[in-house]
């Protein structure tokens, strides 16, 4: 049976961290990848864990790409501290590690929560990642955020899902959107036209069309109509930062 390194990366997630080592404790080895959290994330990670490296943070990307090669075992499960293995999705990874794979890299679907309900539309109901992967094979690419794993090979799609806390209350929901909106800027700014009505209001508004309508959100309930409305102001935010950044003026990154 092929030998498995889970990597979390963390920043300041107490309130995270030992639920999600729980979740990864059948794999042969568990690594925390933390950036100075300044709670108690690592003092709590070492009643799990004797493996954990720091890492001034610089992106969500690069953090990952230091830490991969350090893992002793060729396949990696890369699972955030928002996020949880299921009993199912635990056993399906133990019998592809059991039985053998020709796919270097598997997507996983994302069962994602918000403030704890269960959100099946709103846009989200296509969420997947790669997060099983062989190390030799796979990195993630040079983004500021919501990096893609490149991969040098086959991959295949497992069939149970990744359950995703992705946001603990409001507050939480719209300071990360702020943060990722800012990295998401510099991203796009190379290939991004002159800022105008389209970006500022055309493309929100039909953000929230898409999501709320089109993708149902509206069956979502208020959790729905929150995240549909949050996704446009989203977009308006960012094109707004763009705008800075044409204009040479500096956006700072939180």
């Amino acid at each position: 049976m092929a030998k498995l390194t889970a990597i979390i990366p963390t920043g300041n997630e107490e309130h995270n961290i030992e639920a999600v080592l729980q979740s990864v404790s059948f794999a042969d080895e568990v690594m925390v990848v933390d950036s100075f959290s300044t709670d108690k994330t690592v003092e709590l990670a070492r009643k799990h864990t004797d493996f954990i490296i720091q890492r001034e943070y610089g992106n969500s990307a690069s953090q990952k790409n230091w830490a991969i090669p350090q893992a002793n075992n060729e396949w990696i499960l890369l699972v955030d501290a928002d996020e949880r293995i299921s009993d199912a999705l635990r056993d399906e990874i133990q019998g592809i590690l059991k039985n053998g794979t020709d796919k270097d890299a598997f997507w996983i679907k994302r069962q994602n929560y918000f403030m704890d309900q269960k959100v099946n539309y709103s846009g989200w109901q296509g969420d997947k990642v790669i997060r099983l992967f062989k190390k030799s094979k796979c990195r993630y690419e040079d983004k500021q955020v919501h990096a893609e794993v490149l991969v040098d090979g086959k991959t295949g799609v497992l069939k149970n899902k990744l359950d995703h806390f992705t946001y603990k209350n409001l507050e939480h929901f719209l300071a990360k959107s702020y943060r990722y909106s800012t990295w998401s800027a510099y991203d796009r700014l190379p290939k991004t036209k002159p800022v105008g009505l389209w970006h500022l209001v055309v493309k929100p508004a039909f953000g929230f069309f898409k999501n709320y309508i089109l993708r149902l959100g509206i069956l979502d309930g208020k959790a729905g109509l929150i995240v549909s409305l949050e996704n446009a102001n989203y977009l308006f935010i960012r094109a707004l930062k763009i705008l800075s950044l044409q204009r040479n003026e500096k956006v700072k990154k939180e």
